[in-house]
């Protein structure tokens, strides 16, 4: 799978998780089976969803740069160590979710751990293809760059 491809499937993942949590901080979805179950009133709900919220725009806002999508405010190599902090995070969120009080959330852990294979997607470095241009190939079987050009 192609970055653009995996960023773009993120972006869509990350835009339903953004509805459900604004349907926990609306009340439509009960909190009671969020956080691990550990949620006690609307006040803890409230900073808890806020916090969640947040960090899954800043990484909506992550991708869009590493995608080109919107203009760079950080280096390439910030925004790629926000997203190794992201991985990490996803990763830890996916052994919580399966030791998770609430049948409903250890399922979530099925969406983490996606999300942490389609940023450690966006993440690998791609290997170069070899012989990738006429140039490359010319130089490859006869030790020189090929000379195009009226003699």
């Amino acid at each position: 799978m192609k970055k653009n491809s995996a960023i773009l499937i993120l972006l869509i993942l990350l835009a339903l998780v953004l509805v459900f949590h604004f349907g926990i901080l609306l009340k439509m979805i009960p909190y009671e089976i969020t956080w691990g179950g550990r949620i006690e009133n609307d006040t803890q709900m409230y900073v808890f969803e806020a916090i969640s919220i947040f960090i899954n725009l800043l990484l909506i806002f992550l991708l869009l740069m590493k995608g080109k999508g919107i203009r760079p405010y950080f280096s390439d190599r910030i925004v790629d160590g926000f997203l190794w902090a992201y991985l990490i995070l996803f990763l830890m969120n996916t052994v919580g979710n399966i030791f998770a009080k609430t049948a409903f959330e250890k399922g979530f852990s099925v969406v983490t751990l996606i999300f942490s294979i389609l940023i450690w997607m966006i993440l690998r470095k791609e290997k170069p293809k070899k012989f990738s241009s006429l140039q490359g190939r010319a130089k490859e079987n006869f030790g020189t760059e090929l000379q195009i050009g009226l003699i």
